[in-house]
């Protein structure tokens, strides 16, 4: 694992003199500053339109200490708004409002999102519809996609974002049930009105991540399944012309190519998601399973409570900031982690190995634009850096290669049905150990359910028999 939930991290390092070295880290010892889910977000930083660092000692310093007077209406309202909301765990107006925000301000390369014309979206339909119709040829899962759509990534915040709630709900919703139920009752009763107006700031500090995050992933995927999961409205294939644009840019492959081998992509996965029922619930319920499995230190809590005074939030902030409300590895989080990794191995194997198939000997660039994707994936794509800021699960570059093996040893040894037929039950798919021995699982002897059921059928003839028989004896 490598980042924990939501920035939830190690504490820094104290500098050696004092409050001048905190000055000079304005992050206030956040981890992973590359990381579009930010840091801490009960850290109380500094907040879009506010004008000043976050991580400072006092939150309410941090908000309103380098303030100029035009600004501190609208810092005033946005406060309100914080102390006021009375919702979820997580703020999602405010989450939705700040995503489209960092989309509207553009990507490190200088490119801002802008609408989608009718030649783009021509040219996706007409992907989509050749993609459909090349896959058809190398597995057995009819299509799953009913409409072929061209986002801006302003289309594509606000068509994710229900699929981001159900995701993010449950883990946000057990760090913050946690967090209160390791205070002693005491505590609780003093600290009322303070949990309360924690409650609504953590619901706006969880927004205001979530929404960063989701705005700087929008700069960054080219359709709705990029994370390995259904991010979008189910049959419908979507790519975003002005990523996929950026995505092939400098790898000298036409951009009819570059979409199409992208459009095969989205494709396959939606083949996955609309004709394998239980799959979309398998995924998401592994990350609940993680959240139910996230538990607090209660000693560091004990060492420090006596010294909390509630009536100073700073120095409950402080507290979080060191570390005391850290979630701690449990047996339950790991079981669940492993579930996810293998899982969207599989999906992610199945995917490159059906469109590789599909597109080796139709396209002059699919090695190498097979090979640009895996390179993204070891350097951090998108669904690298989700999973590990959401639920601190590191994706393995080789457990993706080691699933596309064997997906493709698989169509070797039993064909096109054989393979996709491992879909129909969860139970059949390939374990984690399997991808540890991609070439035991292909060659593992089957099991004759024909004689099985055979035996099982005589079996009860012998026992309804014997019980016929018996019934006689009592009644003779």
């Amino acid at each position: 694992m490598s980042d924990t939930p939501f920035g939830f991290g190690l504490p820094p390092e104290e500098p050696e003199n004092g409050d001048e070295g905190k000055k000079k880290d304005p992050a206030g010892g956040g981890q992973g500053s590359g990381n579009p889910f930010g840091a801490n977000p009960f850290g109380f930083g500094g907040l879009p339109g506010m004008g000043g660092p976050g991580g400072a000692d006092n939150p309410f310093a941090a908000m309103f200490g380098s303030l100029n007077p035009n600004d501190l209406g609208a810092a005033f309202q946005q406060l309100g708004q914080m102390l006021s909301y009375e919702g979820g765990p997580v703020n999602w107006d405010m989450a939705k409002q700040i995503a489209r925000q960092v989309v509207a301000q553009g990507t490190a390369d200088g490119t801002k999102d802008a609408s989608v014309g009718p030649a783009e979206k021509s040219a996706v339909e007409e992907a989509v519809r050749l993609a459909d119709l090349w896959l058809d040829g190398v597995t057995s899962l009819p299509s799953g996609a009913s409409t072929a759509v061209a986002w801006s990534r302003a289309e594509w915040v606000e068509a994710t974002l229900p699929a981001w709630q159900q995701l993010v709900d449950p883990v946000a919703e057990r760090v913050g049930a946690a967090m209160g139920d390791v205070l002693p009752e005491e505590m609780q009763a003093m600290a009322g009105p303070l949990i309360g107006m924690m409650r609504s700031m953590g619901g706006a500090m969880f927004g205001q991540q979530i929404g960063q995050a989701v705005g700087a992933l929008a700069g960054e995927v080219v359709g709705s399944t990029d994370v390995g999961l259904p991010l979008g409205p189910a049959g419908r294939a979507a790519l975003l012309p002005l990523n996929v644009e950026a995505f092939g840019k400098d790898l000298g492959v036409p951009s009819d190519e570059v979409r199409l081998y992208l459009a095969l992509r989205e494709a396959a996965h939606q083949r996955l998601f609309a004709h394998v029922p239980w799959l979309r619930a398998h995924l998401f319920g592994a990350v609940e399973g993680y959240a139910r499995g996230i538990k607090v230190d209660t000693s560091k809590l004990e060492e420090a409570v006596g010294q909390l005074d509630p009536t100073h939030p700073e120095q409950l902030q402080e507290a979080l900031q060191q570390g005391m409300f850290q979630p701690e590895d449990t047996p339950e989080q790991k079981a669940a982690l492993a579930r996810l990794e293998t899982a969207l191995a599989l999906v992610e194997g199945w995917v490159d190995a059906v469109v590789h198939e599909a597109a080796k000997s139709r396209l002059t660039s699919a090695d190498a634009l097979r090979e640009t994707l895996r390179r993204r994936r070891a350097s951090g794509g998108p669904a690298e850096q989700t999973f590990a800021t959401l639920i601190g699960l590191e994706l393995r570059p080789r457990r993706l290669r080691d699933a596309a093996r064997l997906w493709a040893s698989l169509t070797d040894a039993r064909g096109v049905d054989g393979r996709d037929g491992l879909w129909e039950h969860p139970d059949m798919l390939p374990t984690a150990t399997d991808l540890d021995d991609p070439d035991g699982f292909v060659h593992r002897e089957h099991l004759d359910f024909s004689e099985l059921d055979k035996m099982l059928g005589e079996a009860a003839k012998g026992d309804g028999g014997k019980g016929d028989a018996e019934d006689g004896d009592d009644k003779a």
